[in-house]
């Protein structure tokens, strides 16, 4: 099946509880992330809660990566969702289990923007530009 975008949507398990609830810690492995699956990076913005938790994007021109955290659980939503044949979503998946100590991790991946539903000829299909400089 043709499709404009992958997404990987995933919980880790038994993560390290100090790295979730440190934003700064949290902003440089998403970002780390994205320049490992060879994204482009545009913008990011992370919150850090009180008493614990941080929610955070890395808005990149192939789409996003984005995490909340509840340290108090050892515990991460990630979702990792990236457009074009040369970026590599699972490279950010991978090293994001790493950083934050994962002890187990589900994952659901989904083929987004199904083409052949679109009835667009495969010689028209795009995919999102590079950013400009």
């Amino acid at each position: 099946m043709r499709s404009l975008g992958h997404q990987i949507v995933a919980d880790f398990y038994h993560c390290d509880g100090s790295t979730l609830s440190d934003v700064d810690y949290v902003t440089d492995a998403m970002l780390e992330a994205a320049r490992r699956a060879n994204c482009t990076i545009v913008t990011q913005t992370f919150h850090h809660f009180s008493p614990y938790g941080v929610s955070g994007a890395v808005i990149v021109a192939e789409s996003h990566l984005a995490i909340h955290t509840w340290p108090e659980y050892g515990y991460a939503a990630v979702d990792i969702f990236t457009c074009g044949d040369i970026i590599q979503p699972e490279e950010a998946l991978n090293y994001l289990k790493e950083a934050f100590g994962a002890g187990q991790v589900s994952t659901m991946e989904m083929k987004r923007g199904q083409v052949d539903m679109m009835g667009v000829p495969a010689h028209e299909l795009r995919v999102k530009p590079v950013l400009c400089a």
